[in-house]
């Protein structure tokens, strides 16, 4: 007796844990990316099983498990009220409150289930299912046949959470179905009789559609598709199909057509490696209605096929890839090519849509404080300017063929302080003269050369070696000792030396334009930091009087209009760079002559969270030239501030709080008057259920740069939660010299566990021809099951 009442239990062990496996591997939620299916256990596993009461009845051949029912088994749970096998049907019943835990975390509900011992044929009723990441299905029944085919019956699926207050409330979403079956064989889900309810109110039926099941990671299939607006294009909707080739590598095809233009095609290729993957994707139109892109004067404001006639074909080429030869180097591309400057902005093609395009192929390495990066790229301006047009500037944009730079700092000090070396190459070469020259009849002043017609090229070395000395009253001393070279060659053509011969008679400086040049800049540093703390009751401060001064010769040279200046255009003296040793943004110009850089940092704490910094303080040049004063090829120095003995006032004063409100104010002012020079003043608050924001910019006349006026401009944002989930926001900046509201925008959005709208409408203005471009986006999101709506960078735009 007591040996058919341990085979009795071993087969209910066995057939208890066929019955977790069973329920595990039910495809509860077919719409989720990943199955839900139990991991395989081991045939030595040891089973646990705890109840009240455990009967055997010889008579029935059954084995009953009553109370409190416990197994585990692998992993996996099963509680129940009561669990019954028998031995002659090979079936094994669980009733009251059963519950079954996956390994994985997923949860399944029922009231009874009733399975064969091999989990081929089964039924359940009064089902739910509760998975891993929150997605949550029920059924009324389901069954099992033949160990492939599992049907739901009167099911409903979300990816919504109940609410936990009113746990009976309908979600945001579900899809109801009459029938859902499940093939294991084929892969899919079907639904049959289903209706999908937004907050509890049918909104489509849909007599039959089908999905891949949990298992599948790709399949081929139609996508979700999107609507777009635009001015030029009309109206437009996408229509994806995708193609599950492989594992490691499918294809997307959208077709998309425009009230407006007719049809787009597009076509991606996606491939991963062990290494690393790259994209391929290509893109065409024929244009039923190019007058849509005419502007204003009666001209179209894009190129596309021969002068004057749009109506050409248009298309672009554009590949991504990024590779690792090992953990420490990369290889990787950006590449587009379109046939006219404009189309993949036009066209909003994902990845390929931005203002300034990086076109780029690099080899990049890393290795503690150690980098190296060598790369042949161009910027490709996708504006909508005919390329004929003076003011265009994609023509203009230089190759760079290529640009090296490498960084190494050796891990043993040098004499007790920190050696490193910088070197940095670069090839230019240019189709089209970047360059305004003053034009007395039409009263501008702007000279510059900012890109010559033709090749340069430029490699410089440095080292730089310093040391911290701390006394003992908490001064520290850091001396520095820097060495740079610089070769470089220039291959101009005629219309770029003619150019700078013209801004040398406006400047009335004499020209010495080089072919070929070397020049050196050796300095000799000090930089002395006294950082005092200052403890009271409820605060603390630091504040941290400064002062460098670097010794150095003149920067060779400096004046004649000698030197390219590519890399070192953009130029701003404000708190950020006034103690930087080099303060121009790029090697092509260095500082020469001894300065001095003298003012204080700032930062506090208080205990009730309140955070401040500061950091003000002014340059001197106190012996050679000034750099900054020097004329040069595009300016670089004028009106900044620098150019003069005694420099601008700088400063920046900062806050933040722990309500949520932060501001910080930045400028420059005369080193005399103190009149307000440049200034930026900024101010933002958080806090539900409102943030907002805002940003006043001045900058004073610069002629020069060919900014006659001062400018000012204001952009202020909001945003504000109407409700629980329920938000309402808007942005808009205001030229205030121009008196033009440059962009403005609107939108609201809902947002919850399992679903996200957004609707925007934008406009931009041209400040001088006060033309306007007007965008509405929207977006829906429904978790696990997908996206619908317009490209995102419509929505971003003003958020």
């Amino acid at each position: 007796m007591r040996s058919h009442r341990q085979a009795g239990l071993a087969r209910l062990y066995g057939a208890t844990a066929l019955a977790c496996l069973f329920a595990c591997a039910v495809p509860m939620a077919p719409a989720l990316a990943q199955t839900i299916a139990a991991k395989p256990v081991p045939s030595d596993t040891q089973m646990l099983l705890a109840a009240d009461t455990l009967v055997y009845d010889n008579d029935k051949h059954t084995v009953t498990a009553v109370g409190g029912v416990q197994i585990d088994y692998g992993g996996n749970k099963l509680v129940a009220q009561r669990v019954v096998y028998n031995r002659d049907t090979k079936r094994l019943v669980a009733s009251g409150a059963v519950e079954i835990i996956n390994s994985d975390g997923t949860k399944i509900n029922s009231d009874h289930i009733d399975i064969t011992d091999d989990f081929a044929d089964g039924f359940t009723n009064a089902l739910r299912v509760e998975t891993i990441d929150k997605a949550y299905f029920a059924a009324e029944s389901a069954e099992r046949m033949g160990g492939v085919l599992t049907t739901f019956h009167n099911g409903v699926y979300t990816a919504c959470e109940p609410c936990e207050d009113k746990p009976d409330k309908a979600p945001t979403w579900r899809v109801k179905a009459r029938k859902i079956i499940w093939n294991g064989e084929k892969k899919t889900v079907r639904f049959e009789n289903s209706n999908f309810e937004f907050f509890g109110f049918p909104l489509a039926y849909l007599p039959a559609f089908e999905i891949a099941d949990p298992t599948v990671k790709h399949k081929s299939g139609f996508l979700i598709p999107g609507i777009v607006y635009n001015n030029h294009l009309g109206v437009g909707v996408k229509v994806p199909y995708y193609f599950a080739l492989s594992p490691t590598y499918d294809l997307t095809v959208t077709g998309s057509g425009y009230t407006k233009q007719g049809f787009l095609g597009e076509a991606e290729w996606r491939q991963r490696f062990n290494s690393g993957e790259y994209t391929l994707k290509i893109a065409g139109i024929n244009q039923q209605d190019p007058r849509a892109f005419i502007g204003t004067g009666n001209r179209y404001v894009v190129d596309s096929g021969e002068p004057g006639d749009p109506n050409k074909f248009r298309g672009m080429m554009g590949t991504k890839g990024q590779f690792a030869i090992n953990e420490r180097w990369n290889f990787g591309w950006d590449v587009l090519l379109q046939t006219d400057k404009d189309f993949s902005r036009t066209y909003n093609i994902d990845g390929f849509n931005d203002l300034a395009h990086q076109s780029s192929i690099y080899l990049t390495g890393l290795n503690g404080r150690n980098y190296f990066d060598v790369r042949a790229m161009r910027f490709e301006v996708q504006e909508d300017t005919l390329s004929s047009d003076p003011t265009a500037r994609a023509a203009k944009q230089p190759w760079v063929l290529p640009s090296f730079d490498y960084a190494y700092i050796p891990d043993t000090p040098l004499a007790g302080g920190q050696l490193s070396f910088n070197v940095n190459a670069r090839v230019i070469s240019r189709n089209r003269l970047d360059a305004v020259l003053a034009d007395p009849a039409v009263s501008t002043s702007v000279n510059n050369v900012r890109g010559i017609d033709g090749e340069s090229s430029r490699l410089t070395a440095e080292a730089e070696w310093k040391r911290t000395f701390t006394t003992d009253g908490g001064l520290q001393l850091t001396p520095l000792l820097a060495f740079r070279g610089d070769a470089g060659y220039v291959n101009a053509n005629q219309a770029s030396l003619d150019a700078v011969n013209q801004m040398g008679a406006n400047l009335g400086e004499d020209v010495d334009m080089r072919s070929s040049l070397a020049r050196y800049m050796a300095t000799l540093g000090l930089e002395a930091r006294w950082p005092l703390l200052f403890s009271m009751p409820s605060s603390s401060h630091i504040l941290e009087p400064t002062a460098q001064v670097f010794v150095r010769p003149n920067e060779q040279y400096v004046g004649g209009l000698a030197v390219p200046n590519e890399d070192a255009q953009s130029f701003v003296f404000d708190a950020t760079t006034l103690f930087e040793r080099d303060k121009f943004s790029g090697y092509d110009r260095i500082e020469g002559g001894t300065r001095a850089n003298v003012g204080f940092r700032y930062s506090g704490a208080y205990d009730n969270g309140w955070a401040t910094n500061a950091i003000f303080g002014q340059s001197y040049q106190l012996a050679g030239e000034n750099s900054f004063a020097a004329p040069d090829l595009v300016n670089a120095g004028a009106e900044s501030g620098l150019d003069k003995r005694t420099s601008d006032y700088v400063g920046l004063v900062g806050f933040n709080s722990p309500s949520g409100f932060s501001g910080s104010v930045s400028g420059r002012f005369d080193e005399q008057t103190l009149e307000v020079r440049r200034a930026e003043v900024k101010a933002a608050y958080s806090s539900l259920p409102i943030s907002l924001s805002a940003k006043y910019a001045f900058i004073e006349a610069q002629p020069l740069y060919g900014f006659t006026t001062d400018r000012h401009e204001v952009t202020l944002g909001a945003s504000t939660h109407l409700a629980q989930n329920w938000r309402l926001f808007g942005t808009g900046t205001y030229d205030i010299q121009s008196n033009v509201l440059v962009k403005d925008g609107v939108g609201f959005a809902y947002n919850d566990s399992c679903f996200t709208y957004i609707m925007t409408y934008s406009q931009t203005r041209d400040t001088i021809t006060r033309e306007v471009s007007q965008n509405i986006g929207f977006n829906l999101s429904f978790r696990t099951l997908g996206d619908f709506g317009s490209s995102t960078s419509a929505v971003d735009t003003i958020q």
